[in-house]
């Protein structure tokens, strides 16, 4: 797992914990003995894509470090109704403390992953990749990219900080296309960092505009019909990289990637997922 990734958890791990407990799991310390071993397994309740057991190791490490966990099936493989992903052993209250947040996190991650793996599958010999949004839960953002990827998609840019992105309204308060990509390219050449430059467009003039300007990486094809998006890629002829976006649903977006488009970015993939069903059984040892 990435540094980047456990130094999030450390502190989502330590949070999430105090807000769920308090001054106490006063339901475990008043029915379980301290120091009384145990184990629960995960159990899938769905079927689907699993996401989120390398996550779950890391937060039931973080909460007590003499927990075990035994996994039988990682991230990334389908699943079905009945199969168990771990076993996790150990001291009950501190499985009992683990047992919301784990099953929160997958539940969500196996749900985005699921229907990922979903639109990248109607994607198989386009070459056309999937991508993400920000289109986030706050705070929630570096799990539900990790699940799509998981998932087979293609994380987009993560923030405001590593692209810029110049979407309608920037390019309504600049006073068009060529004022802001004016800026931009400004901006771009005093930063400290190589950043790439994305602008979306939303008709056949905004597109004329940006070519004839260029300096820019990728060109957003925003609410475009397939019939369009193929007519503006014709017109791009791989001067730069293409997305369409708006709209786009599991039903319409084979048309898109036909249509000869490098990138797809659909905000369902985490905006609107159905959570996978999950659930942690115990088992006195």
């Amino acid at each position: 797992m990435e540094k980047e990734i456990k130094d999030y958890l450390a502190q989502f791990v330590k949070q999430s914990v105090a807000e769920d407990v308090g001054d106490g799991d006063h339901t475990s310390l008043s029915t379980i003995a301290a120091g009384a071993q145990g184990e629960a397994k995960l159990i899938v309740k769905d079927d689907g894509v699993l996401a989120g057991v390398e996550v779950a190791q890391e937060i039931i490490s973080y909460i007590d470090k003499t927990l075990t966990c035994e996994v039988f099936i990682q991230d990334g493989c389908q699943v079905k109704v009945g199969d168990i992903a771990f076993f996790v052993r150990g001291n009950i209250q501190s499985i009992l403390l683990a047992e919301r947040l784990v099953l929160n996190v997958m539940q969500r991650m196996s749900g985005i992953a699921t229907t990922t793996r979903k639109y990248v599958d109607l994607l198989k010999g386009t070459g056309t990749q999937v991508l993400d949004t920000r289109k986030t839960t706050p705070l929630l953002r570096v799990l539900e990219k990790e699940a799509v990827k998981i998932g087979g998609g293609t994380n987009h840019r993560f923030g405001l900080f590593d692209m810029i992105l110049i979407k309608d309204n920037h390019v309504d308060y600049s006073g068009g296309i060529v004022p802001a990509l004016t800026r931009a390219n400004d901006y771009r050449k005093k930063l400290n960092k190589p950043i790439e430059i994305e602008i979306e467009v939303r008709n056949f003039a905004e597109l004329d505009e940006v070519l004839n300007f260029g300096e820019v990486d990728r060109i957003m094809l925003d609410n475009f019909s397939p019939a369009d998006v193929a007519k503006a890629v014709e017109i791009i002829d791989h001067r730069f990289k293409t997305e369409a976006s708006g709209g786009i649903t599991i039903d319409t977006i084979r048309s898109y990637a036909e249509a000869g488009v490098d990138y797809i970015s659909v905000g369902a993939l985490t905006h609107s997922v159905k959570s996978l069903d999950l659930s942690l059984k115990a088992k006195l040892i």
